[in-house]
């Protein structure tokens, strides 16, 4: 059995998780990924304002029993990073050491990003935990967005940790917002090893102007399988809905039976989706979707 496009989250009655911080285009709360650990699912977003009011403030951590109601244990500010704004963050628990909030950040005054960790026995105590830049790009390419998963490689002897990262080239001023998928793998969550670019735009589709891996699927058969953020050009900045993809061992091939998933308010956004397997065997998403009056909140939808 494969991956159906019945099993993907669509917006038809999304419930609201984490509203938008304020009323408007720009106050987006999203960006989301999520885990569900010993029956109780684990939640990191960013609260994100308008250019004019800061951009991406805080990253959210936050616990709950049923995956609707959360209750915030931590946050981690932007000024302990010495960064301009927060994209995406990633929580994972680390066998043997407790858990991992990776973290996208902007460097100040230019279009550079780098990824960042916090790593501590339990998830209050990530702010305080233990710091370490995990990729920090360089002057040709801005690295944000990770997708970081254990236990799932597609090449074991690689190492347990996969990260599908999205990459940013700088080389064009003006062009900066395109983006690829590059896979890495690790042994430790930490130090990375670059496997290659995987998924990019494809000239004259939807998802021409790049391609950003946000969340890898339950598996349902032998192949991987991840949805991914898609835009069609520079406008669609910020604005991406999703598609889906498969894994055929070296690349990413777009499903084109499948997408793009867009909200129908607004901007359209329907993105960084976030997969959660159920016991029950449905999967339960987090998705940062557009509402009427051009504000993102933070949905979840069940499929399956």
């Amino acid at each position: 059995m494969t991956t159906l496009p019945a099993d993907l989250p669509r917006h038809a009655d999304p419930v609201v998780v984490v509203p938008a911080p304020g009323e408007g285009p720009g106050n987006w709360s999203g960006a989301a990924s999520a885990v569900l650990v010993d029956g109780v699912f684990w939640l990191t977003w960013r609260v994100r304002r308008p250019l004019t009011a800061g951009r991406g403030v805080s990253v959210m951590v936050a616990r709950s029993d049923d995956g609707l109601l959360f209750e915030p244990v931590a946050a981690v500010n932007r000024d302990a990073f010495g960064c301009e704004s927060f994209e995406r963050p990633v929580l994972v628990p680390v066998p043997g050491v407790g858990w991992r909030l990776y973290l996208s950040c902007a460097t100040y005054d230019s279009k550079h990003w780098w990824v960042d960790s916090l790593t501590a026995a339990t998830p209050a105590e990530l702010p305080a935990g233990e710091r370490r830049v995990v990729l920090p790009g360089d002057d040709t390419v801005a690295v944000k967005d990770p997708v970081v998963t254990h236990g799932r490689p597609t090449d074991p002897a690689a190492g347990p940790w996969e990260m599908w990262l999205c990459c940013h080239p700088l080389t064009e001023p003006g062009h900066e917002d395109r983006m690829t998928t590059r896979r890495l793998t690790s042994h430790d969550g930490l130090a990375w090893d670059d496997r290659g670019e995987v998924l990019a735009g494809r000239p004259g589709r939807w998802d021409a102007r790049g391609a950003r891996v946000t969340t890898v699927l339950p598996a349902t058969d032998d192949r991987l399988s991840v949805l991914y953020d898609g835009r069609v050009d520079a406008a669609a900045n910020w604005h991406e809905t999703t598609g889906l993809a498969h894994w055929d061992g070296v690349r990413l091939v777009p499903d084109d039976a499948v997408g793009p998933i867009a909200s129908p308010h607004s901007d359209g956004a329907w993105r960084y989706a976030a997969a959660v397997p159920l016991p029950d065997g449905r999967t339960r998403f987090y998705v940062e979707s557009a509402r009427p009056d051009g504000a993102h909140d933070l949905v979840t939808v069940v499929t399956g």
